[in-house]
């Protein structure tokens, strides 16, 4: 394991119980009129993306976002000018009556945040560039060094700490795993860690100086990076005898679409499900006022979570359990057929509720018929298993789909599918030989008695689930006590969202499941949401879930089906429409299975926040694109109305880029 892990944090918890819903209690602090933290409601914020030099727009914009449930509204302050404009659009809220806090987003420029402080009502710093300028220089410090270094950082920051504390204005600390400075990078690396420090050294200066109205941040695009900083910031507080700081919960440069909403959720709503976090901004590469509807959805499915049917607690500090919440490290299993083990996990779909399946309904899932060639083609998201319950297999199903049905419906057809049993029938049952088996499980089920007659079964892999509110608790509590008594069967977490809205589904879904694939914990998804009207419907239903499946599994880091992109929600300081190129760059490349390309609109979100991208695509001025090779400037100055074509050109250089056939 790791050296994190194989410290005394190996054991000491960020969460008051892994089993209990308890909110962390962390301290009030005033912004303005609409207090955070405490027993405060979670709050929803976002960040407008006009030019801060258009006062009308960004009163517009940020009216547009209010209406919308914006409770703090952000915008970006880059120099002097645009922190002399915030004024303006304050004045122009208040004089139409809203008095929502506002937050100065800085980067780079001490000397614009310390005039913002005098004017909103919130400032947010990134400790990897207020006082430092990011070269990519690896630098061997020695401790006088590293210590003169962090002078050189309190003489830059504390003006506007005392800044902050005599006009009572709110700080946040926030610390981007893109942008931490090059001695952060030399000492720590590039890990949640070195995120975590970058915002104690400036969360010790304040506490030098008794300033508390702190709220702190640890975002990262990846959700795995993002969780595991945001545990380890929890413990490390804690640790340090710190106050107990109100959180920012964030995963930046999401994304847009479904894809933005499974990475947001995903990372966000697996810390809420611990009680971590005080406000959340949803990034999205949309307009801003859609994000708070995504994010009022994520903190509301929580208002009542404490009322949850109780999960027995686990014995963290006498377990003998190898697992550390900041550290990935996947769950062993033993390989059965294609489950566990070095195998990815893989997804089944549900089709028990489809009567008279026809060939085309296979589409769905991605599996289509060629009648011209007379075979079986499929795409990336093509579904590896297919439950029908108790259908029968009409036709001859494709070589790169399996199917599971119930056992009673297996026993007339043996050779052609798998069984999933219930408890009941697989003590009972005497035919099952060697054939590959999938046993139905909940929290509930894990008697002595069971663990005995399941360890041992080499055929066998449990599909399990869960009715409690607390799902993902009740589902993580299962993988501890599989580990606990050693069994290493893999496992397939099933959740069924009883007609949910899809776009309920997709935050559910991702949160639940997706949490525990960041941690190491699934080898295998199943999603279902109840019934529909009629066939057609189903089917879309079954489309859309399949598809979700995918997202999940991908922003998990589990399985790369499709093109990743890491995009930026656009601010003021963006210098192209990042919603309309977005959208180009997706339709010429979004058939390049693995490839992630990062998206950003200035250099502040460049190459910094793009750290997980094979590629970069930056705004560098008006009308110029910067493309990068991973961290790397590969061109400068390139017409935007070439950058793509460029693009392309660089990632066929690579020998990454692939034709588009029909079949992509």
């Amino acid at each position: 394991m790791s050296s994190i892990a194989e410290t005394t944090l190996y054991r000491k918890l960020y969460t008051q119980s892994l089993t209990e819903f308890k909110r962390r209690q962390s301290v009030e602090v005033n912004i303005g009129n609409v207090p955070l933290g405490g027993k405060q409601p979670i709050r929803v914020q976002s960040m407008t993306t006009v030019d801060t030099m258009d006062t009308e727009g960004s009163i517009a914009q940020a009216i547009r976002m209010i209406d919308a449930g914006c409770e703090y509204v952000r915008i970006t302050a880059p120099s002097i000018k645009e922190a002399q404009n915030l004024q303006n659009i304050k004045d122009g809220l208040r004089a139409k009556g809203h008095q929502t806090p506002l937050v100065a987003d800085i980067h780079f420029t001490p000397n614009a945040a310390e005039l913002a402080a005098g004017i909103v009502e919130k400032v947010r710093v990134n400790p990897g560039n207020y006082a430092d300028k990011k070269k990519f220089e690896i630098i061997e410090y020695t401790d006088e060094q590293y210590q003169e270094e962090l002078q050189r950082i309190r003489e830059r920051f504390e003006p506007l700490v005392k800044l902050c504390k005599a006009n009572k204005t709110a700080m946040r600390i926030g610390t981007n795993h893109g942008s931490l400075s090059d001695r952060i990078m030399s000492r720590y690396g590039d890990t949640p860690l070195g995120m975590v420090e970058s915002a104690l050294e400036f969360l010790r200066i304040c506490e030098d100086l008794a300033y508390h109205d702190i709220v702190i941040s640890m975002k990262a695009s990846n959700p795995q990076v993002m969780v595991q900083a945001y545990r380890l910031l929890v413990q490390k507080l804690d640790e340090e005898g710190l106050k107990p700081y109100p959180l920012h919960l964030g995963v930046t440069e999401a994304g847009e679409g479904e894809d933005g909403r499974i990475k947001s959720a995903m990372g966000i709503g697996a810390l809420l499900e611990d009680g971590l976090g005080d406000t959340v901004r949803v990034s999205l590469t949309e307009e801003p006022e859609a994000e708070m509807p995504v994010g009022k959805k994520l903190v509301d499915r929580y208002l009542d979570r404490a009322n949850h049917s109780p999960i027995t607690p686990f014995d963290w500090q006498n377990a003998s359990i190898e697992y550390s919440p900041y550290v990935y490290q996947k769950r062993t299993t033993k390989e059965v057929s294609n489950f566990g083990h070095d195998n990815v996990p893989r997804v089944i779909a549900d089709y028990s509720t489809i009567n008279h399946l026809q060939v085309d309904d296979l589409k769905s899932v991605g599996h289509y018929y060629l009648p011209e060639l007379d075979k079986w083609g499929m795409n990336d998201l093509g579904a590896d298993y297919i439950y029908l319950g108790k259908q029968l297999i009409p036709f001859m199903m494709p070589n790169g789909l399996k199917v599971i049905q119930d056992y009673s419906t297996w026993q007339k057809e043996k050779e052609q599918s798998s069984p999933a049993l219930t408890i009941d029938e697989y003590i009972t049952a005497t035919d099952l030989g060697d054939t590959l088996r999938f046993l139905y499980v909940q929290w509930s089920d894990f008697s002595e008695d069971l663990i005995k007659s399941i360890k041992n079964d080499h055929n066998l892999v449990l599909i399990l689930s869960t009715n409690n509110s607390h799902a993902m608790a009740e589902l993580r509590r299962v993988f501890f006590e599989l580990m606990e008594k050693g069994l290493e069967l893999p496992v397939v977490v099933k959740r069924d969202y009883a007609k949910e809205n899809i776009e309920l589904v997709q935050l559910y879904a991702s949160t639940d499941v997706g949490g525990l694939l960041i941690d190491g914990w699934g080898d295998g998804i199943m999603l279902s949401n109840g019934q529909a009207e009629n066939k057609d419907e189903l089917l879309e239903q079954i489309n859309q879930l399949n598809n979700l499946s995918f997202g999940i599994l991908q922003a998990a880091r589990t399985r790369m089906t499709k093109t990743e992109y890491i995009s930026c929600p656009s601010c003021g300081r963006t210098l192209f429409d990042l919603q309309e190129t977005t959208a180009m760059i997706r339709k010429r490349t979004d058939h390049l299975k693995g490839v992630k390309i990062g998206i950003m609109g200035c250099i502040v979100n460049g190459p910094g926040e793009m750290a997980d991208a094979d590629y970069g695509y930056v705004g560098s001025g008006k009308g110029k694109i910067t493309l990068y090779r991973s961290k790397t400037v590969v061109k400068r100055g390139v017409p935007s109305e070439h950058a793509v074509d460029e693009l392309i050109e660089l990632i066929r250089e690579d020998g990454r880029w692939l034709e588009r056939t029909s079949e992509n």
